[in-house]
């Protein structure tokens, strides 16, 4: 939620960040208009409570025909601060409904654009040369068939489409990515935590995943939301609490099940685990305050490189174009892969800093050096996932089908250095 003060003082800011992510501004001219009728009908209502308190007073010493009139005005008072107190709340729901809708501001240093405006900060590593090599590479699912790690028929049997079973070396190798990325955020001072996947709708509203309802599942009794990521409970562990940050930010790597519906991405990446709805994410949450939030950003991508490079990934850096950034988010940096058989990058993580927006949201706030409550800012960021599998495969894979595994998992997978192709 954006601050109803910079709102009103500054709109043409808001407007700036609107036409960025290709909205429309004119949406700031509704909100102010609703704005300017809620103060007006608090006002109006405000005044007939003075009014209406004023009266009792004089009703207690009036006599006669005095204190029959004023009764009678009191009557009629009552009437009107109820129809005014009506008027007010819905001048109040509206503005916040509106208000509520708005996105972000935007980073200025944000590339402007739709989604393949991104630019790119870094590439790190080389993709591997296969012609060089003297093979084809395999796809992903392909390799986790041969090595009995992936079962797609047989996810699609029990639940639907886009769903799958990770067994043997394919359940190993997602655990042990996960424990991996625990053991890391435990190094670097965060909480681990093993989060709820099923929220209140406060919740995943005060996120702004509510404005994006029609990738997320929802329950009907009780009315609660199923998570696409652990930032949503870690966001809502906190809400309307007052954090000590004296000693810096507080951060948790939660570990969940997510769940997507990826409406909207019927015929996209069908084959195998790339877009699923089902999948364990280990997520990075940092609370901080505003001045820290652009450092913590980068050291959550500092992270981010740090894990990939366990897995010994060719991968690159962009900066998400606004656009393309969700409503919460004021700057967004993907890490994308190199998948041989796509030919192309693809993301495995992503960290951004979603400012106070979330934390104005769910009430969160903290103490400043002078003792005053402030909004804190909250960011998050991908430590590991399932779709990290397909890279590790295909990047790893050797002309038999087998696969080596990244020297970091191989405590994980019984120190096997090599995973064989399943016999039978």
């Amino acid at each position: 939620m954006i601050d109803a003060k910079l709102l009103r003082d500054n709109p043409d800011v808001v407007r700036a960040a609107l036409t960025k992510r290709g909205e429309s501004p004119a949406r700031v001219d509704e909100i102010l208009v609703a704005d300017g009728e809620r103060r007006s009908s608090i006002a109006a209502f405000e005044a007939l409570r003075a009014e209406q308190k004023g009266l009792g007073k004089q009703v207690a010493q009036a006599k006669g025909d005095e204190r029959a009139a004023l009764l009678e005005r009191t009557k009629a008072l009552a009437a009107e601060v109820k129809a005014h107190e009506a008027t007010a709340n819905e001048a109040e729901r509206r503005f916040d409904q509106l208000s509520r809708a708005l996105p972000n501001l935007v980073s200025d240093e944000a590339p402007v654009g739709g989604e393949s405006d991104y630019v790119v900060v870094e590439e790190i590593g080389k993709p591997r040369d296969f012609a060089a090599e003297g093979f084809e590479p395999r796809d992903h699912l392909e390799l986790g068939e041969l090595l009995g790690a992936i079962d797609m028929e047989r996810g699609a049997k029990v639940s639907g489409a886009r769903f799958y079973f990770l067994k043997g070396v394919g359940a190993q190798l997602q655990l042990g990515m996960l424990q991996l990325a625990i053991n890391q955020a435990v190094e670097y001072g965060f909480t681990p935590m093993i989060t709820p996947t099923l929220v209140k709708p406060e919740v995943m509203d005060g996120t702004g995943y509510l404005n994006a309802h029609d990738d997320v599942y929802r329950l009907q009794e009780p009315e609660l939301y199923l998570v696409g990521t652990s930032e949503v409970s870690l966001a809502g562990y906190h809400m309307d609490e007052i954090l000590d940050l004296s000693g810096g930010p507080v951060r948790y790597a939660g570990w969940s099940s997510c769940y997507r519906r990826e409406a909207g991405s019927y015929g996209k990446d069908t084959r195998g685990i790339i877009r699923v709805h089902q999948f364990d994410k280990v997520e990075m949450f940092s609370y901080c305050s505003l001045e820290d939030a652009e450092a913590e950003h980068q050291r959550l991508l500092g992270w981010e490189k740090e894990m990939l490079d366990k897995m010994e990934l060719a991968y690159r850096v962009i900066d998400t174009a606004t656009g393309d950034l969700g409503a919460s988010a004021y700057r967004k940096f993907d890490c994308e892969a190199w998948v041989p058989t796509q030919g192309a990058y693809r993301e495995l993580t992503s960290t951004s800093n979603t400012t106070d927006y979330q934390a104005r949201r769910l009430n969160i706030r903290h103490r400043d050096a002078e003792g005053r409550t402030r909004h804190v800012a909250t960011l998050n960021g991908t430590l590991a996932t399932t779709r990290w599998i397909v890279a590790i495969l295909e990047t790893h894979q050797l002309p038999d089908g087998s696969v080596r595994v990244p020297a970091a998992l191989r405590p994980y997978v019984g120190g096997r250095e090599v995973l064989e192709p399943a016999r039978g």
